[in-house]
């Protein structure tokens, strides 16, 4: 294959291999060199990174940053009206993820005693209250319907606002912006403006939980007159968008999975055991936030190969968590496998924090499902089940079910 060995030209993108594998193209550089040249559609010559240890040592490295003010990081697939010369972009306060220590450090602190493990433990009864609530409403439709307006985009949503301390009335807003501001192919001004619009909720928001705090972590963060509104704003922007996102995806996109693996499927419903070991191989297989990027400070050596100062490094998850080398048989979806090391979450200082708290979700929704709906199967044929290759985070776009 002459285009491994002479460098990839962009991200390959096509899902040519099946709604649930990385596009071929990427598996095949990925057993070729698993960190491989790629040049970018603005002529930037960047890195691919697919294998697993390569990835992870990325991610843990922070010579390879996060930070979009210092260095420009490239983008690796055509966006309309991007200006040809990129530029350094300012620092947005408060939006951690795309800084390094000490600042993402001073920050990612503050959340780290809303987001423990027995607070995500204390939250688990919410969670599963909620989750039947609206398996209670899923329930009283007449079938068809879909899945994800119905189920896996509601659930999230509502935990992340109760977190939160977002009224749900506003859901509306927050998740159109957010979807504009998640897909690939938007222009930059209406990005701009959906950010824009986002950003003004929620300084709004967060001015009144200043004011007046609650019960919720926005208002513990607002108690902390460390943070400034403009900080305490890209934090909530930052937990509203992963919050709900990420989790409704996986939701969708592991059904439409489970109901296209029926052996799996029907292990998993005999022994609802497996649950959590299933939500971690789901979160394996199907890996939704794949491409991450960074920016390489200075000269690093990664996987026999030098990347140089400036570089723009993109990351695939996904063809990580299905590198052989780490995993047996990866492209087999297997409930039965004892995931270890996974990382669909991430991997280093920029590791989820909800991690635990979309677990929770996971299994009680993948739960649920399964109890009340022993008879769920798509809709439609799988090869008309929309996918979400135009969004940076992957899924369905819809998931239209039925049920006897």
């Amino acid at each position: 294959m002459s285009h491994t060995a002479s460098g990839l030209q962009g991200l390959p993108m096509d899902r040519d291999a099946g709604p649930f594998d990385p596009p071929s193209q990427i598996t095949a550089v990925r057993g070729a060199r698993p960190v491989s040249p790629m040049v970018f559609p603005d002529g930037h010559e960047g890195w691919l990174v697919t294998g697993y240890d390569a990835v992870r040592q990325v991610m843990a490295d922070t010579r390879f940053s996060n930070r979009q003010d210092i260095g420009v990081i490239h983008v690796p697939y055509e966006t309309p009206g991007m200006p040809a010369a990129a530029e350094p972009s300012p620092q947005t306060p408060g939006l951690f993820i795309s800084m390094d220590p000490p600042d993402h450090t001073r920050l990612r602190r503050k959340l780290t005693g809303a987001f423990t493990v027995k607070r995500m433990k204390q939250l688990e009864e919410g969670v599963v209250a909620i989750t039947e609530q609206q398996l209670d409403h899923l329930a009283r439709l007449t079938p068809p319907v879909d899945l994800v307006q119905e189920f896996a985009l509601p659930v999230p949503s509502l935990v992340i606002c109760e977190l939160l301390g977002v009224p749900y009335a506003d859901r509306e807003t927050f998740q159109s912006n957010s979807s504009k501001f998640m897909e690939r192919d938007v222009t930059l001004e209406d990005k701009m403006a959906a950010i824009g619009a986002m950003f003004g909720y929620l300084a709004g928001l967060v001015t009144g939980k200043r004011a007046e705090p609650g019960e919720d972590i926005l208002s513990d963060l607002a108690r902390d007159e460390d943070l400034s509104i403009e900080e305490l704003t890209g934090m909530a922007f930052l937990l509203l968008l992963a919050g709900h996102e990420t989790t409704a995806n996986m939701l969708a996109l592991g059904t439409f999975a489970l109901l296209e693996h029926p052996a799996q499927l029907a292990e998993l419903r005999s022994d609802p055991a497996l649950l959590p070991d299933a939500v971690e191989e789901l979160m394996r297989y199907l890996s939704v936030a794949d491409i991450f990027f960074r920016y390489a400070t200075e000269d690093i050596e990664l996987g026999g190969e030098t990347i140089p100062a400036g570089s723009t490094v993109v990351v695939s998850l996904l063809a990580a968590n299905r590198d052989p080398q780490r995993f047996e048989n990866p492209d087999a979806l297997d409930v039965h496998r004892k995931v270890r090391g996974q990382v669909a979450f991430g991997h280093g200082i920029h590791q989820c924090l909800g991690q635990q708290l979309a677990r929770i979700e996971m299994r009680a929704g993948f739960e649920g499902l399964l109890r009340r709906f022993p008879t769920l199967q798509l809709a439609v044929e799988a090869h008309d089940v929309k996918l979400r290759t135009n969004m940076h985070i992957y899924g369905v776009h819809e998931l239209p079910v039925t049920w006897a």
